[in-house]
């Protein structure tokens, strides 16, 4: 799905290794709000667009970009979501997780 490969040094990887290095854990309220967030309906609906046009092979320049930009949002928002679900697993099993 698009053009974005992981990599030790893509924009996920990046943040996945300044939130695994904090060493003060989330607090109770953050982690909740960060499993908050997600995507809206019409955001949705452009990503689905975006993804088919990408494996059709017809995107634009403009849309690799806007798709580019999708995706790397959407990995970094999985990464922070990941810390929080962690952080309120640790906090309900009594150990907490840096």
């Amino acid at each position: 799905m698009g053009s974005q490969v992981l990599t030790s040094n893509s924009e996920a990887a990046i943040w996945a290794r300044l939130m695994q290095a904090r060493k003060d854990e989330l607090s109770s309220e953050a982690a909740e709000f960060l499993l908050s967030i997600d995507f809206g309906e019409a955001d949705r609906e452009r990503m689905l667009y975006l993804a088919e046009r990408s494996e059709a092979g017809t995107l634009t320049r403009d849309e690799q970009a806007e798709f580019d930009g999708y995706l790397h949002v959407g990995n970094l928002l999985a990464v922070m979501q990941s810390k929080a679900r962690l952080t309120l697993k640790g906090k309900r099993a009594g150990r907490p997780h840096a």
